[in-house]
């Protein structure tokens, strides 16, 4: 992997040019075809490399929290973060591994999965749901994880990111899916995206990084990375 943009490197470390600011952030990590979708067959899978993992799981060991829309999760089959070595000087005086935060309306999860069995009790999985979700599924997911009631009638995106950073977990990381990154959009809230881009073109129907009302952020380019005909970009929001 090498560096080129906003100089040429061929010497990166993954967790200075990802360092997030000195400052609360919501970050979007995505992965895109050339062509702008977002999945193949379904899954964002099939559109990685082997660089785009290793950013994947540098971008995991910095956060303080990894948010997921309940249907990626459900998708992609989520499970807890789990500890890596790797991962120790990125957490330095956290908790060895961050908590899942799953985003849900209706809280249509299976709460006997791992994501919520196999959490370590330091990061239980959090889940942030409404005020207009089932009260007796509210109830019984608070068995399984921490419930935070943001918003009336829909989760209130701003609200959600609040409590997160009253709990200490101001560094966020959000891996989509397209929805959940067009609320965060139309709330406001993006301050960071790392977006790769995909040596492949697949047209079809595939949904863009985001899916949501028009909103405008304005971003600046802080470096691109390349490894493998993938590009590895990051934006961050222009104050």
């Amino acid at each position: 992997m090498r560096l080129i943009h906003p100089a040429s490197s061929d010497d990166v470390d993954l967790s200075q040019v990802y360092a997030y600011p000195d400052r609360p952030c919501v970050r979007v990590n995505m992965v895109a075809s050339a062509d702008g979708g977002t999945w193949l067959k379904g899954l964002s899978g099939g559109l990685s490399g082997g660089g785009d993992r290793q950013i994947f799981g540098v971008l995991r060991g910095l956060a303080d929290v990894i948010v997921a829309g309940a249907a990626t999760v459900r998708t992609e089959g989520y499970g807890p973060a789990r500890p890596r070595k790797s991962w120790h000087p990125l957490r330095e005086g956290r908790t060895a591994v961050p908590p899942v935060a799953v985003i849900t309306r209706r809280l249509d999860l299976d709460l006997t999965s791992p994501l919520f069995t196999e959490a370590e009790p330091y990061a239980r999985t959090i889940i942030i749901t409404c005020g207009a979700a089932p009260p007796e599924r509210r109830r019984e997911a608070a068995g399984y994880a921490e419930v935070i009631v943001a918003g009336g009638e829909r989760v209130d995106m701003a609200l959600a990111v609040k409590e997160l950073g009253d709990r200490g977990l101001s560094r966020v990381l959000c891996e989509g899916g397209s929805k959940i990154n067009g609320q965060l959009a139309a709330a406001d809230l993006i301050g960071d995206l790392c977006l790769t881009v995909s040596p492949i073109l697949i047209g079809g129907d595939a949904s863009r990084i985001l899916n949501g009302p028009a909103a405008l952020t304005q971003l600046r380019l802080v470096h691109v990375l390349e490894d493998e005909g993938f590009l590895f970009t990051r934006y961050t929001r222009e104050s």
